[in-house]
Order: structure tokens, then sequence, then C-alpha cells
């Protein structure tokens, strides 16, 4: 069995008792990055095998990590935080098992925007996950199709890119659309930033952010 399982954004508290059993049991964890996840595994006291699993290796070990689950091994998949496969490795490992007929089991847990999200105080009952914006090509048409669209959006983005995201989506969304930067959830330093996109704009090209950043935009109002 392929066992999806999350690991804390931020508080190594977050982590589940069940998550914890799933690693210890499993015969080999796949790791976004085995230098990150060494650090967690320490923490509770997890000596299972690892192995690195990630973006630039992916296509070419699905095939053969397959393989061993058919031959009846039980495997964890895991990422740096949060769960696999939002914005992390892992889809295609499913996608793989699910063809081949290899039962998955996904662990509900961590993951960064929901609580972003709901501690954004913006609507939450509709929304869409954008995941990290287009870097380049694409760009300007994705952002003019989210600004129409009357659910919340949700953005990933680097601390080094947000200023310049959050001067684009005043351009596309209209300056006074209201919004907030969650900057590291779960983390000691956890902070919402609300106001409207020019005044988080504004706020951000001045004070240079850090750590993990999630971007709540509420939807456009329909008349």
């Amino acid at each position: 069995m392929l066992y999806i399982v999350p690991t804390p954004v931020g508080n190594l508290d977050d982590m589940t008792i069940r998550a914890i059993n799933t690693l210890k049991e499993a015969d080999l964890i796949l790791a976004e990055d085995t230098r990150t996840s060494s650090v967690l595994l320490k923490h509770f006291d997890i000596h299972t095998p690892m192995q690195s699993h990630h973006k630039y290796n992916e296509h070419a070990t699905v095939k053969h990590l397959a393989e061993r689950l058919e031959g009846g091994e039980n495997i964890a998949l895991i990422s740096d935080a949060g769960t696999p496969g939002i914005s992390d490795p892992g889809f295609m490992l499913v996608r793989e098992c699910r063809r081949a007929g290899i039962e998955v089991t996904v662990l509900p847990g961590a993951t960064a925007f929901v609580p972003a999200l709901v501690g954004s105080g913006l609507p939450c009952d509709r929304f869409t996950f954008e995941g990290f914006l287009p870097l380049k090509k694409g760009r300007a048409t994705r952002l003019a199709e989210l600004a129409a669209d009357p659910r919340t959006t949700v953005i990933y983005e680097s601390p080094v890119r947000l200023p310049r995201t959050l001067r684009q989506l005043a351009e596309a969304f209209g300056e006074d659309r209201e919004a907030c930067v969650a900057r590291e959830i779960s983390k000691k330093f956890e902070t919402f930033h609300n106001g409207t996109l020019k005044e988080l704009s504004d706020y951000f090209s001045a004070n240079t952010p850090k750590g993990e950043i999630v971007v709540i935009v509420k939807g456009k109002d329909i008349k």
C-alpha cells in the first residue's frame, strides 16, 4: 500500500499519532528532501529507511516504486511540509498506483492554505486554490480569469516574488479588492496582514517579507 502522509507546516506538535505510526510501520519513506525530513523523523524517533523522491527524479522512479508496492511493500510518501501532491511531489506516484490497482491511503493532516484561508476573515464557503501562478507564459491571462471569479482565490507565493505579485494582482483585480497575506502558518512568527491589494502591495514593497506565504484574495462581487 502507498500511504500519503502530511507533515507539519510549522509546529511539530501538528503531527498526528496516526502519521507517526504509519511512518514507523512503513518499509520505506519517500521524502522530498531527506535532510529536511531527517529532523522530523529524529524528533519522533522514527528509524524507517528513507529515499529521496522529488520533482527532479519522480519521472524516473515511479515505475520502480510501483513495482515494489506490487511486490508487497508498504511505502509512505512525505514532502518537506504539508500534504504531498498539494504544490509538492506526489501526483505522479498516486496516478501510477491507481492505474496499477495499488491501494492508496491518504491521511488527513496539515496543509498551509486551509488555516490561511479560514484565518483571513475572507469568504471561505467557496474558493479556488491556484497554488503558484505561472511565472511567465500565461500569467496575465490567468490573472484576468481569476479577477473575474466570484470565489475567493488562494495563491502560494515566495517572499522574493510577493511584492511583484501583489502589484500585478492590484492591476488585474483592482486596487480596492480585499485581500490577506498569511505568513509562516503554524510557526512562531505567524502573521496575517489584511487590507486592499494596494495597501498590501505598498506595505510589502517597503517591508521585505520572509517565510512561507499564502495570499488570499476576495472574489469579484456579483451584482
